[in-house]
C-alpha cells in the first residue's frame, strides 16, 4: 500500500509493494536483516555510500564524510555485517538531522539510539550495540558501490524504508518499479475492496489476479 515518508512528504508505495515490482522484472533489491530502530519510520532518497574496512596500523578515521552528504540523501555504510563496533552514534545523527539528511542504513550496527528516537531521524541497521568502531574499523572509500545486506547498492540509487525494512531501486528500472508498483497497489485495493464487500478471499484473488503479482513477467 501507498505510504509517505516521515521527514520529506514523499509518497511512495511499501517496501512490500515495491519488493514485489522488483520481483515481477526479476531484480535484487530487497535488503535482508536490516530493520527500523522503531516502527513508524520512514525513508526515501538517493545513496551516499560509504565503505568501512577493519583498521589498519595506524588507524585510519572512521569519517568525515557527513560534511559533503546533501539534503535527502541516504547515508549507506557498509561495514561488512559487523555487529562487534559501531559506525554511527549521537553526533552523526545530530548533524545528518540538522542537514536534512533523509536517514541512514546501515550493514552492521549503531549506538547512541535515545538520540535518534529523540529526533525522530531513521536509522536502518541490524541492531544496537554501545562499543566504539574507531581504532577497529576506518573508512576505506565513499560514493563507490556497496554490499548492503546482500544488495549491491550504488552512489544515487533510490532506498525506500519503512516497518518492514529497506529496499533498493537501481536508477536504470526506476521508472518502471515504481509504476509496477503503482499497478500492484491497485490491484490489492481492489482485492481488499471486494473482499469487504462479501467476496470470498479466494474469489478476490482469482478476479484481480493475486497469485501473479509479483510473478515475473506478471503472468
Amino acid at each position: 500500500m501507498t505510504t509517505t515518508t516521515k521527514r520529506e512528504g514523499v509518497f511512495a508505495p511499501s517496501t512490500a509493494t515495491l519488493s514485489d515490482a522488483l520481483d515481477r522484472l526479476g531484480r535484487d533489491g530487497s535488503i535482508l536483516g536490516i530493520g527500523p530502530l522503531t516502527n513508524g519510520q520512514r525513508l526515501y532518497g538517493r545513496a551516499y555510500t560509504v565503505k568501512y574496512v577493519p583498521a589498519g596500523h595506524p588507524p585510519g578515521t572512521v569519517g568525515d564524510y557527513l560534511d559533503d552528504v546533501g539534503p535527502g540523501q541516504v547515508v549507506v555504510l557498509d561495514n561488512d555485517g559487523r555487529v562487534d563496533a559501531t559506525v554511527w552514534g549521537d553526533i552523526l545523527t545530530a548533524l545528518a538531522h540538522v542537514k536534512g539528511v533523509s536517514g541512514t542504513v546501515i550493514d552492521g550496527v549503531n549506538r547512541d539510539v535515545a538520540k535518534a528516537l529523540e529526533l525522530g531521524y531513521p536509522v536502518y541497521s541490524r541492531g544496537r550495540y554501545m562499543r566504539t568502531g574507531k581504532d577497529r574499523v576506518e573508512v576505506a572509500a565513499v560514493q563507490i558501490p556497496v554490499n548492503i545486506g546482500g544488495v549491491k547498492v550504488s552512489p544515487g540509487d533510490l532506498l525506500v524504508g519503512d516497518d518492514d525494512g529497506v529496499v533498493r531501486i537501481p536508477r536504470d528500472v526506476e521508472d518502471e518499479v515504481l509504476r509496477l508498483a503503482a499497478e500492484i497497489d491497485a490491484r490489492e485495493d481492489a482485492i481488499l475492496a471486494a473482499v469487504l464487500a462479501g467476496a470470498s478471499i479466494a474469489e478476490a484473488r482469482e478476479a484481480h489476479g493475486y497469485h501473479t503479482l509479483q510473478r515475473r513477467g506478471g503472468h
